[in-house]
């Protein structure tokens, strides 16, 4: 069964630190260009950060300088590494196989103090 499963996500004061993952089960996501989206309350779901196989990076404006985006591909795994968030980082956060648009089921990320 393909599926792809985020993991990481909680609560975390402003300025603070989230490592999100996505694992991988089914499929290799060495082939995969893959994503991380987000939809926060009230809005649409929004791009965050794609990675393509040759490890080309973009991302969307607010997050530049804060996020990371990252693949591992011994462990079948892709990563957002995100600092200083802010409470408008709110949201939950979704990983998606662009080559394939296979998407997580999703991990929710507040940032409040």
């Amino acid at each position: 069964q393909v599926q792809l499963v985020e993991s990481g996500g909680g609560l975390v004061q402003p300025g603070g630190s989230l490592r999100l993952s996505c694992a991988a089960s089914g499929i290799f996501l060495g082939i995969h260009t893959m994503a991380w989206y987000r939809r926060a309350p009230g809005k649409e779901r929004e791009l965050v950060a794609r990675i393509t196989t040759a490890g080309m990076t973009n991302y969307e404006d607010s997050v530049k300088g804060r996020f990371t985006i990252s693949r591992d591909n011994a462990k079948n795994t892709v990563h957002l590494e995100m600092n200083n968030l802010k409470p408008e980082d709110t949201a939950i956060y979704y990983c998606k196989s662009e080559t394939y648009y296979i998407w997580g089921p999703g991990t929710q990320v507040t940032v409040s103090s």
